[in-house]
């Protein structure tokens, strides 16, 4: 199987799930079991997860240290990575990390503690990025956060 068909296979795989799941530190992810769904998990010959989708969400992350290097063990391809999921976490700001993912279309980071909102700046490079929710975060309160003001430009952030 190409890399291009199994990223059209991978779309509609369930994804690897973490969330609820405790986690600290991203190296936990290597030790623990995602959770299981109504669909089971794809796996290639190496035992590496065939799926698009990442889902840490409702965890206890403050950073994401060693990310790509988890990433690519848990991911057959994963610079395939289309989704992330990780709202209600500890996050206080956006890991440049997530840029490395060029195929990433749909990234969840509500109901964390982003205080700036210029880190949501850091995304501009990613091309298909189309779903971001920021809301629950401290940069909710920030003056442009919604509606453009005098001193941002006349365009919606997402």
């Amino acid at each position: 199987m190409s890399k291009r068909d199994s990223m059209d296979t991978a779309v509609q795989e369930p994804p690897l799930d973490f969330s609820f799941r405790s986690i600290h530190v991203i190296q936990d992810m290597i030790n623990e079991e995602p959770r299981t769904g109504l669909r089971p998990l794809k796996r290639s010959k190496s035992g590496k997860s065939v799926t698009q989708s990442l889902w840490l969400n409702n965890n206890v992350l403050n950073d994401l240290r060693d990310f790509s290097q988890v990433v690519s063990q848990l991911l057959e391809y994963p610079e395939n990575l289309a989704w992330i999921d990780l709202s209600f976490n500890d996050l206080t700001s956006i890991d440049p990390v997530l840029t490395t993912f060029f195929n990433l279309s749909v990234l969840y980071l509500h109901g964390n503690s982003i205080q700036r909102l210029g880190e949501v700046n850091k995304l501009a490079v990613l091309p298909r990025l189309r779903s971001l929710t920021l809301h629950g975060n401290p940069i909710e309160e920030e003056k442009g956060y919604r509606a453009p003001s005098e001193e941002t430009p006349k365009r919606p952030l997402w």
